[in-house]
């Protein structure tokens, strides 16, 4: 109820009709029905196989997109790097949740991401732009983003900070999947779903990095993903976000896969052999109420 309210009010910013900046509130009693503590993992060499495979435990794709729904599909494609160097999501991964999302009948799936490279550059060389040129269906849209489709939206819930601009698409869209590479960053650690996130986020980035966890945190109050789906094909263990050398990387042919944000960060904290509580914005989205971080408290299954 509050996100058709929401939405509302970002049609009407947009539009010029009101000059009231959208803010939205989450009502715990609701996100606490909706929070399932579900995460699943499987394992192979066939990328584009796994993803379907990942989902089946789930409830397939259909419990994620429905008929007619306008869909964005986030991927990690801010870096002017091969796949073999782990900074991008891996393009198979990509490729296959867009025609999942096809066949659950999606009536309109848009690829974007807010690149810190050069743009035309990473969206060719992540390799996820000549994957999804071979998807022959009017309904794919990848894009670069538009800065005019920036609308600001306050953060009521917010603790570090109170108004972002964020992407209209992402805003909008009745399922937003979030696609991340699993791999090492230099200020928050890591960087997986929550992160990656920042890929919707317009503006003076840069602002983020000072209290990032608690940041990342307060931006997933307003951007929440239905289906989280890491990639961990190959990860970026030292020198991330952007890496470069092959000899950082660990191929562990894993993809996990969560409704839940949180607990899907969580778990694949631990492929790097670290705690959940050793990454902030795991901890301070917790802490919102965003979604489960105890291990021992999740439902952890490995899909065959």
């Amino acid at each position: 109820m509050d996100r058709r309210d929401f939405l509302k009010q970002v049609m009407l910013w947009s539009a010029g009709i009101t000059t009231a900046i959208p803010s939205f509130q989450i009502v715990p009693e609701l996100l606490a029905m909706e929070k399932p503590s579900t995460v699943v993992h499987t394992k192979g060499k066939d990328y584009y196989a796994l993803v379907a495979r990942v989902l089946e435990p789930l409830g397939t794709i259909s419990k994620f997109v429905k008929t007619g729904d306008q869909v964005v599909i986030k991927p990690n494609m801010a870096w002017d790097r091969n796949p073999a160097q782990a900074a991008n999501t891996h393009p198979q991964v990509v490729k296959a949740l867009v025609e999942l999302s096809l066949d659950a009948g999606a009536n309109k799936i848009m690829v974007f991401d807010r690149t810190c490279n050069e743009e035309r550059r990473c969206y060719v060389n992540s390799g996820i732009q000549d994957a999804l040129k071979t998807v022959k269906n009017k309904r794919l849209k990848i894009y670069h983003p538009d800065t005019r489709k920036f609308v600001p939206v306050d953060i009521k819930q917010g603790k570090a900070v109170r108004r972002l601009e964020i992407y209209k698409d992402a805003l909008e869209a009745d399922t937003y999947i979030n696609v991340p590479v699993a791999k090492h960053h230099s200020l928050s650690r890591l960087t997986l779903g929550l992160k990656n996130s920042m890929g919707v986020l317009g503006g003076n980035r840069g602002q983020m990095h000072h209290n990032l966890g608690q940041k990342l945190a307060d931006l997933a109050t307003v951007v929440r993903p239905k289906l989280t789906v890491i990639d961990a094909t190959r990860i970026l263990l030292r020198n991330g976000p952007q890496g470069g050398d092959t000899d950082d990387v660990k191929v562990l042919d894993t993809i996990v896969a969560s409704a839940d944000p949180v607990a899907c960060d969580a778990y694949a904290t631990t492929l790097f052999d670290l705690q959940p509580e050793e990454i902030d914005s795991t901890v301070a989205a917790y802490k919102l109420g965003l979604g489960e971080m105890d291990l021992a408290r999740m439902q952890i299954i490995q899909a065959a």
